[in-house]
């Protein structure tokens, strides 16, 4: 049940604002003074507190009340407080609003009134502790992945990774080919090196090549091996990948770009698992695993008749979807910083924006080069911006990018502002930031003309 403890000297404020709360099912503690307060909340939780500012004779210092919250403030910062206060000059309870109180009501207080905002804070905290419990879930399920698996040095923040490298870790265990599939620069090969990684063939090669750069009548070579003599330029014999990663993995990356002669060649060995060098009559055996990485539309590919089909479910027994940067961007920064490691220079908040705003259409590869320009370009300077950053504005009529779940948008940041008469600090207590970042989400939803105020 909810629960809100009021401290107010006067007896009867507590009883008339237990009765009231007690309509609405909130359960409610009381203590007269300061003292009493601060112990009661020692020994039982509450949701809210609301707080008298007059404690002394002296109805104008309010200086008990000021100690009082930033008593509260320093023993539960996350807890909010309401401010009751019967001054008609409310200076010093608009500055403990700026300094993080919920909000303050002038006594006599409207009974409506009262009841709406109290409502509104005890969903907001249920929120917050329903956000917090999230992450620490989510948290507790990235420290557990990391203690149970070799994540090979990777990066990560985001769900959407957190839940892709579960099932790696789960198809790791065994032996089935896997297609990573996934935009260019999102990390396809890191994540086939960490399925290697965490397999029974971890202590054998990991063996990457790209088809996508090899000319047309090199990739049997490559793949298989030639002998002395095979072709033009081949003077001495040399072994091809599935040679080198026996006992281990094969990663074949931009596998969509292999040509149909090659996609033949290397059906019949995957079904015999037996192959010839170029120019030699011997056949070979390997024994390995094979991981395929495509950023095409496979499927799409077999139906136009450019990729086979019996190869595509050879390959695609398991499939890891790596999703763009710019849907998992919770992992931005964390790539960001990491990016920067060793540099003396920070990200300054402009910066932060400039690359939570940015689309990535190279996704983390284009992160990595964004950051080694800004870390150059800065040179001995504490902080980097969005100057060093060198990203493109977007234009106005681009589509905006996807923001991270707990970023609020236009229409939750107008919302709050409107239900906290346009004080940016009560706002921003609602959705959770602090009042500078609304500021710059104001400014970059176009909201800073004449919509918010300090107090």
């Amino acid at each position: 049940m909810r629960s809100v403890l009021i401290i107010d000297d006067n007896p009867g404020v507590g009883e008339a604002l237990s009765l009231l709360l007690s309509l609405q099912d909130i359960s409610t503690l009381y203590a007269a003074s300061p003292e009493a307060g601060l112990a009661l909340l020692a020994r039982e939780p509450v949701d809210l507190v609301i707080q008298d500012m007059n404690f002394t004779a002296d109805t104008t210092s309010g200086e008990e009340g000021v100690a009082l919250f930033r008593a509260l403030r320093a023993r539960c910062p996350d807890l909010p407080v309401i401010l009751l206060t019967a001054w008609t000059r409310l200076e010093s309870a608009v500055e403990l609003v700026k300094a993080g109180a919920a909000d303050y009501l002038a006594k006599p207080w409207d009974d409506r009134k009262l009841l709406a905002t109290v409502e509104n804070l005890l969903e907001l905290a249920q929120s917050n502790r329903d956000l917090q419990n999230q992450r620490q879930e989510r948290q507790a399920r990235r420290e557990a992945l990391a203690a149970r698996i070799d994540l090979d040095g990777l990066v990560f923040a985001s769900d959407a990774m957190l839940a892709t490298l579960e099932l790696a870790a789960q198809v790791a265990r065994t032996e089935l080919p896997v297609l990573v599939s996934g935009p260019n620069g999102s990390g396809k090969e890191k994540v086939a090196a960490i399925v290697h990684a965490n397999s029974a063939r971890r202590g054998g090669p990991f063996v990457a090549l790209n088809c996508g750069a090899l000319p047309a009548d090199l990739i049997e070579a490559e793949l298989f091996g030639a002998e002395s003599g095979a072709f033009t330029g081949a003077h001495k014999a040399r072994e091809g990948r599935f040679e080198a990663a026996n006992g281990g993995t094969l990663f074949l990356d931009e596998i969509g770009t292999l040509p149909l002669a090659g996609q033949v060649k290397l059906l019949r060995v995957l079904e015999t698992g037996r192959f010839e060098r170029l120019g030699s009559s011997r056949t070979r055996e390997s024994n390995l695993r094979i991981i395929s990485a495509t950023n095409a539309d496979l499927k799409a590919m077999v139906a136009q008749g450019s990729f086979r089909e019996d190869l595509y479910y050879r390959l695609n027994v398991f499939e890891l979807r790596l999703p763009a940067l710019a849907q998992r961007r919770d992992d931005i920064l964390a790539l960001a910083r990491h990016f920067l490691a060793g540099a003396k220079a920070q990200l300054s908040d402009a910066a932060t924006d400039a690359l939570l705003a940015h689309a990535w259409p190279g996704n983390v590869r284009e992160l990595k080069n964004v950051m080694a320009r800004a870390a150059l370009l800065v040179g001995e300077g504490p902080w980097i911006t969005p100057a060093h950053l060198g990203l493109q504005a977007p234009s106005a009529d681009a589509a905006a990018p996807p923001r991270s779940l707990d970023e609020p948008s236009r229409e939750a940041v107008l919302a709050a502002l409107s239900q906290q008469g346009g004080v940016v600090s009560r706002a921003a207590q609602q959705l959770g930031l602090s009042r500078q970042a609304l500021y710059r989400r104001m400014e970059r939803y176009g909201l800073s003309d004449g919509l918010g105020k300090d107090a």
